[in-house]
C-alpha cells in the first residue's frame, strides 16, 4: 500500500504560481512511477504531467500539451515527495489536483494506469 497526501493548492491570479506536493508513505517511493490528474468541475479527470525512471539515475518526464511549458513535474525520491511547480496558470487551470503512484510503466497518461491516489488539492485561478 502507498499513501499519498497532497498540499499547496489555494487561490491564485491568473499569470500567478503554485508549487504542488505530494507526500507518499508505504511501499518504496523510487519504485513507483508517479502522476499528477486534474478535475474540474462537470468535467472527466484529466492527466496532466508524469514521471519514471528511465535506466539509470533519469527520469522520464512527459506532460499534457496543455501544461507543457508553464508545468514542471519533479521528486525527490529521499523525502519521498512528488512536486508540480505551476507557472503562468491560467483560469482554466482551476480544477482538484490529485497525484498518483504507479507500478506499471506504460500508459501512464491515463488514470486507469495508477494503483494509488491522494485525496487531491483545490486550485483555483482567478481571471
Amino acid at each position: 500500500q502507498v499513501q499519498l497526501v497532497e498540499s499547496g493548492g489555494g487561490w491564485v491570479q491568473a499569470g500567478g504560481s503554485l508549487r504542488l506536493s505530494c507526500a507518499a508513505s508505504g511501499r518504496t517511493f523510487s519504485d513507483y512511477a508517479m502522476g499528477w490528474f486534474r478535475q474540474a468541475p462537470g468535467k472527466e479527470r484529466e492527466f496532466v504531467a508524469t514521471t519514471r525512471l528511465s535506466g539509470g539515475w533519469t527520469y522520464y518526464l512527459y506532460y499534457a500539451d496543455s501544461v507543457k511549458g508553464r508545468f514542471t513535474i519533479s521528486r525527490d525520491n529521499a523525502k519521498n515527495t512528488l512536486y508540480l511547480r505551476m507557472n503562468s496558470l491560467k483560469p482554466e487551470d482551476t480544477a482538484i489536483y490529485y497525484c498518483a503512484a504507479a507500478a506499471r510503466v506504460s500508459g501512464l497518461d491515463t488514470s486507469n494506469a495508477y494503483d494509488y491516489w491522494g485525496q487531491g488539492t483545490q486550485v483555483t485561478v482567478s481571471p
